[in-house]
């Protein structure tokens, strides 16, 4: 099997993607697989990082205001489809399988014209333009909500899968967390704050972090805080403005980016981060409580309808990004991070509504696919 994954951008399209190529080639060792993605997102350290190959292409997410800016990408990422044609034609795929995300829009083109069998994963309640661009034209839909089968009508297969994640569920012995927290640099005795805003980091909420640390208002707890990578240099200036270290906060470790995520959620006990879909899946999964603090958007609240899934059900919290700063952010982990009864409850209820075998699934639909 020659499977083509189109994946860019962000950690939210790539890590799916990875998920399932390594599903794949559990079930087929023999396969081959292929990512196209951009020379400029986080695919260029993630997918070979995985073990796999990639492939960029120049294409651009399109804007609603006019600008030359705006109109060179649309005719780049037009001419960019040439480029996708040669990669088929070199590669020659049984599959090309999507994650959603402006890199569809030149692959699935081609992908669709040659009549290859094409498959779409969509992580979001509410799907996104290249889904709902291609969902009549591909071979099946696979979606992460039950809710976003409704918002595309017309589509041949729509399958409720969940979404495909390398994050498990996994018991750590107290001396395996005590080797994580010593490499990381801080303590074993006090409740851990895992923090982080995205693969790329978020900067309302690296800004409310600062301000609370910046406060002291940490000292019955300890944060483990990714800032994203571009924006980690931005944070370190902004402490040594003040003369402040940002290795020599107290109970606070600031990292680029976490590779080690697996680990660190396990061994977190509260979780303060966007809510994009993988997120979702993710902390139940680990059946952690969480502070959400979903991305805006003007077009649709895609995270917020994603952090109301479990802030209903009282697994999770909410602040809205307008509202975020450091004092609501320190009184809404105050409200919860010593009380260890409701971290409990609040993750049991989180991991009751785990997607269970995603994977699984997604391949039984990829074989469906083949044999059609």
């Amino acid at each position: 099997m020659k499977v083509i994954i189109s994946a860019a951008g962000t950690g939210g399209h790539i890590n799916p993607g990875i998920a399932i190529a390594n599903k794949i080639k559990e079930k087929d060792p023999k396969s081959e697989i292929l990512f196209i993605g951009t020379n400029r997102g986080l695919e260029n350290d993630l997918v070979p990082r995985a073990g796999y190959k990639l492939k960029t292409i120049d294409v651009y997410g399109l804007k609603k205001e006019f600008s030359l800016t705006n109109l060179k990408h649309i005719f780049q990422t037009i001419a960019s489809r040439k480029d996708v044609k040669k990669i088929f034609d070199e590669f020659k795929p049984d599959l090309v399988l999507g994650t959603g995300g402006y890199i569809c829009g030149p692959v699935f083109y081609v992908a669709t014209s040659r009549k290859i069998p094409t498959i779409l994963h969509e992580s979001n309640a509410y799907p996104g333009k290249a889904v709902k661009m291609f969902s009549k034209k591909v071979d099946a839909v696979l979606v992460g909500f039950e809710d976003t089968k409704s918002k595309l009508e017309g589509c041949k297969k729509v399958v409720v899968t969940g979404t495909p994640t390398k994050i498990r569920k996994i018991e750590i012995s107290e001396k395996r967390k005590k080797e994580i927290l010593e490499e990381i640099g801080i303590r074993n005795d006090l409740p851990i704050v895992l923090i982080y805003g995205g693969s790329q980091g978020a900067q309302k909420i690296n800004e409310a972090v600062t301000e609370l640390i910046k406060s002291g208002k940490n000292e019955k707890y300890q944060i483990i805080w990714a800032t994203g990578p571009k924006q980690y240099d931005i944070v370190k200036e902004h402490f040594e403005k003040e003369n402040i270290y940002i290795n020599n906060l107290k109970n606070v470790k600031v990292l680029p980016y976490i590779y080690n995520m697996e680990e660190l959620m396990n061994i977190s006990d509260l979780m303060v981060c966007r809510s994009g879909a993988m997120t979702i899946t993710e902390v139940s999964i680990v059946g952690k409580p969480a502070i959400f603090i979903p991305l805006p958007s003007i077009s649709a609240n895609r995270q917020e309808d994603n952090a109301l899934v479990l802030k209903k059900i009282g697994a999770a919290k909410m602040i809205l990004n307008q509202d975020l700063n450091g004092q609501i952010l320190s009184e809404e982990i105050d409200d919860i991070i010593l009380d260890k009864l409701e971290l409990e409850e609040m993750g049991k209820v989180a991991n009751s509504i785990a997607p269970k075998d995603v994977e699984e699934k997604i391949f039984e639909e990829i074989e469906k696919v083949l044999k059609r």
